[in-house]
């Protein structure tokens, strides 16, 4: 074990020291945060053996590169298609490597997804805000935001050599649509406007950022009460200005709102939702409160088993080789 100093060479927008967040203090208007995508970041933490729960660094499309100046660390990079550069390589993001003193590590944007995961085989030294080092991006509390010129270490780091390589995708969330219960302000809305959020495509906008994603696509109708008492919210409402454009709140929503709130996305199904990019398609999917219940516990149970996977050595290079068959299908003559 030993300590890693890391600078940033550079550093986008909205990349941020996350952990799983603060849950239980919205009525002291605070949201939980954590991560955009709770599945990528714990699979992250699970392949290298740490607590699912522990800080890692969530990177947006912006990117960010940083560079090893002392000791040396293995991590893991998970989250949307992103580019990886490292050691002269490109290679895409869900894999495990070693970092050395003097190499520099480069995520930024590939394919697809708009949040990228970077966990590390060592304990990160940033501040806590509430018992949680999730940063709560508008305000700035919690672990931070990251900045171009900034330095920052880990202590208890470890090069983990059975665990380098491909890391396994979660394939129980890739399905395109996004399934949503109705209301619960959905009285207020035009019943055509129900039938339009079921029957129609909306696209993301570029009003999209930790706080919540706008959508463009057909206005949602209200028939009454633009604007009702304020009252809790959370993450996955569906509230609709006065202009009938609907708006997902997100990871650092705020805690009470005033807007109508047409429907509710499951909270399973959000963790693909944020990595959805600006214009691209997204349809929902009514069910009701039952199913989404059932979908839930199906998620949840099956995340459970992934992770577990996950969280298994894969062993040393020499009992990985060992384990392969090298010649299968190989005839040998006497």
């Amino acid at each position: 074990m030993s300590d890693v100093e890391f600078s940033i060479s550079f550093a986008g927008p909205l990349v941020t020291f996350q952990d799983i967040g603060r849950p239980g203090n919205m009525r002291y208007g605070v949201s939980a945060s954590g991560p955009m995508d709770i599945v990528s970041f714990e699979a992250a933490n699970a392949v290298l053996g740490n607590d699912t729960k522990q800080t890692a660094i969530e990177i947006s499309l912006g990117g960010l590169i940083l560079q090893c100046h002392e000791g040396s660390i293995t991590l893991a990079i998970t989250g949307g298609d992103f580019l990886i550069e490292y050691q002269g390589q490109k290679i895409s993001s869900w894999t495990v490597l070693t970092l050395q003193k003097g190499e520099r590590l480069s995520v930024r944007a590939g394919k697809s997804g708009s949040w990228a995961y970077l966990a590390f085989s060592g304990k990160l030294n940033v501040k806590d805000w509430l018992n949680s080092s999730s940063t709560h991006s508008t305000s700035g509390f919690g672990g931070g935001v990251l900045k171009t010129g900034q330095k920052f270490t880990l202590t208890d780091a470890s090069n983990q050599e059975n665990r380098i390589g491909p890391i396994l995708k979660p394939n129980f969330y890739t399905n395109d649509l996004i399934h949503a219960v109705l209301g619960p302000q959905d009285q207020y809305f035009m019943n055509t406007a129900i039938k339009i959020f079921s029957n129609s495509i909306f696209k993301v906008s570029d009003n999209y950022d930790r706080m919540g994603m706008q959508l463009t696509g057909p206005k949602l109708e209200l028939k009454s009460a633009l604007s009702i008492p304020s009252e809790p919210v959370v993450k996955g409402s569906i509230q609709v200005s006065g202009d009938g454009i609907p708006t997902i709140l997100l990871a650092d929503h705020q805690t009470t709102g005033g807007y109508p709130k047409i429907a509710t996305v499951i909270s399973s199904d959000i963790n693909r939702l944020v990595q959805f990019r600006s214009n691209q398609s997204v349809k929902f999917v009514l069910i009701n409160s039952n199913e989404a219940l059932q979908k839930t516990r199906k998620f949840l149970d099956m995340k459970e088993k992934y992770l577990e996977k996950l969280s298994i050595s894969r062993g040393t290079l020499e009992q990985r080789l060992m384990s392969e068959n090298l010649i299968g299908g190989i005839e040998f003559n006497s």
